[in-house]
């Protein structure tokens, strides 16, 4: 796949030809749009996975739909979902594409970084874009720094007026394509975290379609590159005091990162069984005439929903810890919340993994024709599930329990 760079051109952050997005009045409507949605995206799933064909049309649908906007406090417009609606919005749409899913995940991370850090104007100003249907995308880590703690974007202020400059390259860049504004986190001039936000079309800024990850493959995860990208005052938005204070921001980030992998779970498991009733062949020694009445696939099958249950029950119980946590929070606090999320992690990261891959033992040889382009799941769950060890978690859950040592503090501090 040849690299394709999109030089952005001066223009407004929300396209003016696209129409305001739809007002959600409840968090029930927000799960029944989703599985609508969900039906839609599931249609095609396979073949924008076998072309790589990046799901513009369906992003719009998305965002327009007013699903993105859900998380946008009361106070501001918005209905302020709960993090359990948000999850379960996040598996319902991963189900079906889990590549749809992963890519508004960090929007619904800054829609929350916001919450606790921005000013009240620039929550008044940003709330109301989303609200209008504006997409955040992201420009992650350092592409060339030692870990993805090591921040060597730069913001500076301009001498010559009241703006910055903003430079630097970022790749793992998720959403970052479709988007309407481009956030990524830069040091400024003391030196101090801040959250700048890039409009998308500023002259500048270039986002270059170079995602070649063998799954998650129409994230356009690629490459955001800032070239002296002009940005005012009011679009940065201080970080440090975060890594003075208790917060969620860790934990919700990584709840929307277990609701992905129980999506692709979940769609893995049913396609097994659909499978298996519509085309498998029995095994000869199993002296049945078909694949669904042999007692040994009975018993696999129930073992990945019951593993898949509990995975599924683990990440409803982190978003209600979260959820029943107010704002500010303690240390304490804290602590638990990242080890209930941390605890579904594991779960969904492994019948994620689990799951597709035994579907192809259960469903026999003819399910790994790429016609099916069944092993999207398999590599799907294989790339997304990456972005966390999950031999950290098991170390961060125990130390938490046998010593009380809260897990380490990686976003946003």
């Amino acid at each position: 796949m040849s690299a394709v760079i999109e030089q952005s051109i001066a223009g407004a952050a929300v396209p003016t030809s696209r129409a305001p997005a739809h007002r959600i009045l409840s968090e029930t409507e927000a799960i029944d749009i989703a599985r609508k949605l969900a039906q839609e995206f599931a249609v095609e799933a396979a073949e924008r996975d076998r072309q790589r064909r990046l799901p513009r049309a369906e992003i719009e649908r998305f965002s327009s739909s007013g699903l993105w906007a859900i998380t946008v406090p009361k106070a501001y417009g918005g209905i302020g979902a709960s993090w359990v609606t948000l999850a379960e919005v996040v598996r319902i749409i991963s189900t079906a594409d889990p590549s749809i899913g992963q890519i508004p995940q960090n929007h619904f991370g800054i829609l929350n970084v916001l919450a606790q850090t921005a000013t009240e104007s620039q929550k008044h100003y940003f709330y109301s874009e989303v609200l209008n249907g504006a997409r955040f995308g992201n420009a992650g880590p350092e592409r060339t720094s030692k870990n993805v703690l090591d921040i060597r974007t730069r913001v500076t202020k301009d001498p010559g007026s009241p703006d910055y400059l903003l430079n630097g390259t970022r790749f793992y860049s998720t959403g970052a394509l479709y988007a309407d504004w481009v956030p990524t986190r830069a040091l400024d001039d003391d030196g101090k975290s801040v959250f700048v936000f890039a409009g998308r079309h500023a002259p500048g800024l270039s986002v270059v379609d170079d995602w070649s990850g063998f799954g998650q493959r129409t994230t356009a995860s690629g490459t955001v590159i800032f070239d002296n990208v002009r940005v005012s005052a009011g679009h940065v938005v201080p970080l440090h005091q975060l890594a003075e204070q208790a917060n969620n921001i860790g934990p919700v980030a990584q709840l929307i990162q277990a609701a992905i992998d129980a999506g692709i779970a979940q769609a893995a498991v049913e396609d097994a069984v659909a499978f298996i009733r519509q085309r498998s062949r029995p095994w000869a020694d199993s002296g049945v005439e078909r694949a669904g009445d042999d007692p040994l696939t009975i018993n696999q099958i129930g073992d990945l929903k019951i593993r898949l249950h509990a995975a599924e029950a683990l990440l409803e119980h982190a978003a209600r810890t979260l959820d029943d946590l107010p704002l500010p929070i303690s240390y304490e606090q804290m602590a638990q919340a990242s080890v209930a999320v941390a605890e579904a992690k594991v779960l969904t990261t492994e019948i994620a993994l689990h799951a597709s891959e035994k579907l192809f033992e259960l469903a026999g040889t003819q399910s790994t024709l790429s016609a099916h382009d069944l092993d999207r799941h398999w590599r799907n769950a294989r790339v997304h599930t990456l972005h966390d060890p999950v031999r950290w978690k098991y170390h961060a859950v125990g130390n938490y329990y046998l010593n009380d040592t809260p897990p380490p503090r990686h976003n946003w501090s």
